[in-house]
């Protein structure tokens, strides 16, 4: 066991969200570095854009989660801030998948560094049907988790951009009101058809917040990994070298040979050697073997 004190042990950090995952990411934090959260209620995040998408997010995830985690830093004076951001469609790496990324971001204000952490999710409910008023739509609906896991229904297809009286209802987790919130949604669509979709926000979304809880303590370790120069938290892979020789020719190829450590406050960085162990790669992935 290290002699140096955890450098966040004691201490408050505010998580701003309106979606409760501080119930998924504080005991993580609690735990594994002594960290206390405290929920920014009064901050509204969703204006920063919202999962269903009437307001549009404002830049990338990174640049909102730094907005939002700042915004709750402002709100209660603390010096150290939190947020998180996801995004869910098709699997990034598995071919007619449903996927997704979540981002968890960490604002140090007094050593002046901001650390993102992110995780591809594999498992989602994530997904959507359009339905007419009379068509069956169980197995979406047992596929999707409901009603342990919301969803919203909205018109599949509007005449004219009418936002302001859109027949949109989110959080259904009840067959009664998605049966009237369907009807409503296909009087107002030019299609006569609804959109049922999973509503991704974490407290309505079991999954996700298995998913936070596991993305809080990937955090939490880069966190308690100090600098070996000045001893700064989160130290830990910044980026990597790419060049894997292939073990047919042995030229270097696109995947990954080595991975960057590094600092986020001063400049040192070391080189490793891939955490798998990996020496070499396949002909399949070699440029020259198989062009």
């Amino acid at each position: 066991m290290s002699d140096t004190p955890a450098p966040y042990f004691g201490r408050q950090a505010v998580l701003a969200t309106m979606h409760q995952k501080q119930a998924a990411i504080g005991p993580v934090l609690q735990d594994a570095l002594g960290l206390a959260l405290l929920t920014s209620c009064d901050v509204d995040t969703d204006q920063l854009g919202t999962f269903s998408g009437e307001i549009p997010r404002r830049g990338s995830m990174r640049e909102v989660a730094i907005a939002k985690a700042r915004l709750g830093m402002q709100e209660t004076g603390l010096a150290l801030g939190l947020a998180s951001e996801g995004s869910f469609g098709p699997h990034p790496f598995i071919p007619f998948m449903p996927g997704g990324v979540e981002l968890l971001t960490f604002v140090d204000g007094e050593r002046g560094f901001v650390l993102h952490e992110t995780l591809v999710v594999d498992e989602t409910n994530f997904g959507h049907c359009v339905v007419s008023p009379a068509e069956a739509f169980d197995d979406f609906l047992h596929r999707a988790r409901f009603p342990s896991h919301a969803m919203i229904v909205r018109p599949n297809a509007l005449a004219h951009d009418d936002t302001q009286s859109l027949a949109l209802v989110k959080g259904i987790t009840d067959h009664d009101t998605m049966v009237q919130a369907i009807a409503a949604a296909c009087r107002q669509s030019s299609d006569r058809k609804a959109r049922i979709e999973s509503d991704m926000r974490a407290h309505l979304n079991p999954t996700r917040m298995r998913s936070l809880a596991q993305l809080a303590k990937q955090l939490a370790l880069r966190l308690s990994s100090l600098c070996p120069a000045c001893a700064c938290p989160g130290w830990g892979k910044v980026d990597v070298v790419d060049g894997l020789p292939c073990e047919a020719c042995g030229l270097p190829t696109a995947m990954v040979l080595q991975e960057v450590f590094g600092c986020l406050r001063c400049a040192h960085r070391e080189i490793r050697a891939r955490s798998d162990g990996l020496k070499q790669t396949g002909p399949e992935h070699c440029p020259s073997c198989n062009p």
